[in-house]
């Protein structure tokens, strides 16, 4: 099964030159009729990692099957823990609240393995901000060769992704490097490739994360959440500002996974901040705003939002 190319299931509408799956991501026109939208709240511009791919050529960078938090009820903490947090302020970035705990920006390259830098990210945040000092970034190639509930480059859960991380965990990085990147994911390893000791970092307690706020008090309190969210073409093309799916955009590529950083408000538009998996070429050096508030593109529900504490010295994972 090729999750990239599980879509919403809609009328057929006439479709804007931007949104023609054979059109160049960067065509000149195309960024044009895009800029062109009254009262859009982003701009586009040409993303150097998409120079000569279609938005046909895209959907390979889409993995991640459409889930909604409704399905999962009985995966949320009880609402009582997050009466008990902080409430959220008007504005948070987890990169200045986190300084050098937070791990740069990836690029999964032509592999629908988006569930898998998500997850392996937010775990890597979580263990250095738990930690209170800076770690190594896990591996999500780890999740990609040897999480067989999932589907590598074709695609994941992210409720499947965490509980790999909680019942087997994943290895560094340096212990098990990215090489999928050409949409082929190489054996699942038991020897760490810079032949340091093969030790899996895990999660203790995985959870969905149901309701804005308690996303807000989650993230200011443990660290960034894994999200996903419905691509629609346009996004390939986010230069700045807050992202929101033109009017007469109906049909999904396909579904992203991606990590919540943060939220504000830009020019009296509500965001969420959000750290993307393709390269730092792209969109604000790698991070995009998303309009917060009205669920755009499902990214308040759909995933669901999803993360874990991480297994720290003498946790006991059961």
């Amino acid at each position: 099964m090729k999750l990239s190319h599980v879509v919403a299931m809609v009328p057929a509408v006439a479709a804007k030159p931007w949104t023609h799956g054979n059109v160049l991501i960067n065509d000149h026109a195309r960024i044009a009729a895009l800029n062109s939208v009254k009262g859009s709240t982003w701009v586009a511009a040409a993303n150097p990692g998409f120079d000569f791919m279609t938005i046909d050529d895209a959907r390979v960078l889409l993995g991640t099957a459409h889930e909604d938090i409704s399905k999962y009820a009985n995966q949320t903490l009880p609402q009582y823990v997050y009466d008990a947090l902080a409430s959220p302020g008007v504005d948070f970035d987890a990169r200045t609240a986190w300084p050098s705990l937070v791990h740069p920006i990836r690029n999964q390259q032509r592999c629908g393995s988006c569930w898998a830098f998500s997850a392996s990210e937010v775990l890597s945040d979580r263990v250095a901000i738990a930690k209170g000092s800076a770690s190594p970034v896990l591996s999500p190639e780890d999740l990609v060769s040897c999480d067989t509930t999932d589907y590598g480059c074709q695609g994941g859960y992210l409720n499947n992704a965490w509980n790999y991380m909680k019942n087997t965990g994943i290895v560094t990085d340096s212990c098990f490097p990215y090489t999928a990147g050409n949409g082929v994911a190489p054996s699942c390893r038991s020897s760490c490739a810079d032949n340091q000791p093969f030790i899996r970092q895990k999660a203790t307690t995985v959870y969905a994360v149901n309701g804005n706020a308690n996303v807000q008090r989650e993230l200011q309190t443990h660290g960034p959440i894994q999200t996903a969210f419905l691509v629609y073409s346009s996004f390939m093309s986010y230069s700045h500002g807050v992202y929101a799916k033109h009017s007469d955009e109906v049909n999904p590529e396909g579904g992203h996974a991606v990590k919540f950083m943060g939220w504000g408000t830009e020019d009296s538009t509500d965001y969420w901040l959000v750290a993307n998996s393709w390269g730092t070429g792209w969109g604000l050096q790698g991070y995009f705003k998303i309009k917060r508030g009205t669920n755009e593109c499902r990214i308040e529900t759909m995933g669901p939002p999803y993360a874990g504490l991480p297994a720290l010295a003498g946790d006991v994972v059961v």
